[in-house]
């Protein structure tokens, strides 16, 4: 719920200071960056690729190309299809990729440049032409990264699926996690015995091993022939509460267009929502849940019992993009740990109805800046903030510990690898947050102790 006093101070600004999102069309880079073969390709000024790349590689720590048309004052006024044009036949040339992914910027949607009729027409004037062309809406001003992640994988499945004979593969469109959570869900898929094509999948691309030479398009990725057989699956699994809630999802495109069954579940993080997504694929596949995940769900709950005297009662503020925060949320719940402000820079408006839905007594603002989200963590009595590197400085003023999660950690070694789903995520979770307590306690006594 939103408190009165939450109200007012919502209310109080129309500007964004220090926004808690980023720019849509690096949602969308991400997600293409998870085809096999696949460049991303932006529409737009340099200065926009610059950014993402930059931005990026600062929490991957991995090489990331994004080709751009370039825009000039001259492109601005007068259109870019030639540019448009000249950048994909560089493309094809240097790279040779499979897939090219084609956003547009804010720059390029406010010239209201037909970006759909020139990608269709370039592609007119070369049939000999193998790469296949995705192309997505994303100006900035528009939506968040996240809604930008979930647009390009929507461009995606309406654009490459195609309908098919019923197979007993299953579709896996996971949301924007990191790396780490990708390998652990096809590690489960793999355990159940189960075929699943995840889309997009950046687990190698993003979190890659040495080479022996540069390579211009790093391996790995979901291939394109893959993504073909999605409009033939056995049914598909779309994470992510407030995903759910959009009229447009990839999941459901599927479901319309290919007659694929759609369940929509939450991220797994916790041991409720780990318990409803492997229920989900028991009920689909008949498969009986892999001993080995069995044994985990059993350590995660007798560390809760062991970790609980530490959490219980504790208040957290709670950040990031909405389908995360929603899912994180319902996690410190689940330990005990009470989530009293819960904020995202995200503008769908359905994370309050959500949460409330999902049961418990938080305040919760979307589309919020962190300038707006300190005035409103003031008056929290927060014991610990969750969030990503973004939040920091709104940490610092609070006095609290950070515990990075999501994206993007800027300023902590490993982001790709850090695990949030499944129980062993949930248990890597858990271990940070109850060391953070401590740690946090440690050292603001004046003595300080060594034993707990």
């Amino acid at each position: 719920m939103t408190t009165p006093a939450a109200a007012e101070i919502l209310d109080r600004w129309t500007v964004t200071r220090n926004a808690c999102k980023l720019c849509t069309p690096l949602g969308a880079c991400l997600a293409f960056k998870g085809i096999e073969h696949c460049l991303a390709f932006l529409h737009g000024s340099q200065g926009c690729s610059t950014y993402i790349r930059r931005y990026m590689i600062s929490h991957f720590k991995e090489p990331i190309d994004i080709a751009c048309s370039n825009f000039s004052e001259h492109t601005a006024v007068f259109g870019g299809g030639v540019e448009l044009h000249t950048g994909l036949d560089n493309i094809v040339r240097q790279y040779a990729p499979t897939v090219i992914g084609i956003m547009t910027t804010c720059l390029s949607e406010t010239i209201g440049e037909d970006v759909g009729s020139l990608v269709k027409t370039y592609r007119e004037a070369r049939p000999e032409l193998a790469a296949a062309l995705v192309h997505v809406s994303t100006p900035s001003y528009r939506g968040t990264h996240a809604e930008g992640f979930h647009d390009a994988v929507l461009a995606m499945a309406e654009q490459l699926t195609e309908p098919g004979s019923r197979g007993h593969h299953l579709n896996l469109l996971a949301g924007m996690l990191s790396p780490a959570d990708l390998r652990y869900l096809k590690e489960l898929f793999a355990d159940f015995g189960v075929e699943a094509i995840l889309l997009p999948d950046y687990s190698d691309t993003l979190d890659g091993v040495p080479w022996d030479r540069y390579e211009a398009i790093p391996p790995g990725g979901t291939p394109l022939a893959a993504i073909r057989r999605m409009g033939s699956a056995q049914a598909s699994l779309e994470l992510g509460h407030i995903l759910a809630g959009r009229e447009r999802t990839a999941g459901k495109s599927l479901r319309d267009r290919c007659d694929v069954p759609l369940r929509s579940l939450g991220l797994p993080i916790g041991i409720a929502e780990t318990d409803r997504f492997c229920r989900a694929i028991q009920e689909i596949t008949g498969a009986a849940l892999p001993a080995r995940h069995e044994a985990e769900r059993q350590r995660l709950i007798d560390a809760y019992a062991d970790g609980h005297k530490y959490v219980s009662g504790k208040r957290a503020v709670v950040f990031g993009e909405e389908d995360f925060v929603c899912a994180m949320a319902l996690f410190l719940r689940e330990i005990g740990i009470i989530p009293v402000l819960v904020a995202s820079g995200g503008r769908t408006g359905l994370l309050e109805a959500k949460l409330a839905e999902l049961g418990g007594d938080s305040t919760v603002a979307g589309d919020v800046d962190f300038l707006t989200m300190a005035d409103l963590a003031k008056s929290a009595n927060a014991d610990l903030v969750v969030g990503n590197s973004k939040g920091y400085k709104l940490s610092k003023e609070l006095g609290l510990p950070l515990v990075r999660v999501g994206f993007p950690v800027h300023d902590r070694f490993g982001a790709a690898r850090l695990l949030h789903v499944g129980y062993r995520g949930a248990q890597q979770l858990f271990d940070r947050i109850v060391n953070t307590i401590i740690a946090h306690a440690q050292e603001s006594d004046e003595i300080g102790y060594t034993y707990i």
